[in-house]
């Protein structure tokens, strides 16, 4: 399972993925995070660009500072 961590929340993906590894759950299921800088994705990219991204590639979005101003 793969998850697209927005810039916002890349210290709490850092320690729950810790947490996650620590208790070895990363030994049942294979998880990854995908971190903005990791594919080159500036960090004020706007909402369409993200969601499309994440579409495309199959991944899941973790985001807590999205909003549906404007168009995009």
């Amino acid at each position: 399972m793969n998850f697209l961590v927005d810039y916002n929340l890349q210290k709490y993906a850092a320690i729950l993925l810790g947490k996650i590894a620590n208790d070895g759950w990363l030994d049942l299921i294979p998880l990854s995070f995908i971190f903005f800088q990791d594919i080159e994705l500036p960090m004020d990219s706007n909402d369409r660009v993200v969601w499309q991204l994440a579409q495309q590639n199959r991944v899941i979005l973790l985001t807590a500072n999205r909003n549906m101003k404007g168009e995009d």
